[in-house]
């Protein structure tokens, strides 16, 4: 069975570098957009060991750059930190899967969130009345949300500036 990332095989891809050849944090930084306190911060959490040289200078291999890339890769998929490292350490499948899978139904909840969002959106959009807070619809979703009676009429007027 494969590991999910096996630094051994990362070796072999072609990343614009000798095989042997190394860089320094900034050009490693700056091949991804990113900062170089983000490569300091993803080596003090346990995702990044880069060798070190004279001065204690950090150096990137190919397979540095190929976790740099695989961690991006991860982010994008809206995995933490935490659960990269949990992808990266695991040599179980079946553990690598269920944090894919808690992933899953968080990044589930957060489209209907947004899908919900975006229906009110565009009912208040959709709706004739100046004042949103006018329209019975809303008014309607006020309450359901309040989860009480429809409060006396004066309490379901617009809101207006002189009140």
């Amino acid at each position: 069975m494969r590991v999910w990332f096996d630094m051994e095989d990362s070796f072999g891809l072609n990343v614009d570098m000798k095989s042997s050849a190394t860089i320094g944090i900034g050009e490693a930084a700056a091949r991804f957009g990113l900062a170089t306190h983000v490569l300091r911060h993803w080596e003090s959490v346990g995702l990044l060991t880069p060798a070190r040289v004279a001065g204690d200078r950090r150096r990137y291999g190919p397979g540095d750059l190929f976790r740099v890339a695989v961690i991006l890769r991860a982010r994008e998929a809206g995995l933490s930190l935490d659960e990269i490292r949990e992808m990266i350490v695991t040599r179980a499948a079946s553990e690598r899967r269920e944090i894919l899978r808690r992933r899953r139904a968080e990044l589930l909840r957060r489209i209907e969130q947004a899908r919900a969002a975006l229906g009110v959106v565009e009912c208040a959009l959709g709706c004739d009345h100046d004042d949103v807070t006018g329209c019975a619809h809303f008014q309607q979703a006020v309450l359901d949300r309040i989860g009480a009676p429809a409060p006396l009429a004066e309490a379901r007027r617009p809101m207006t500036d002189d009140r």
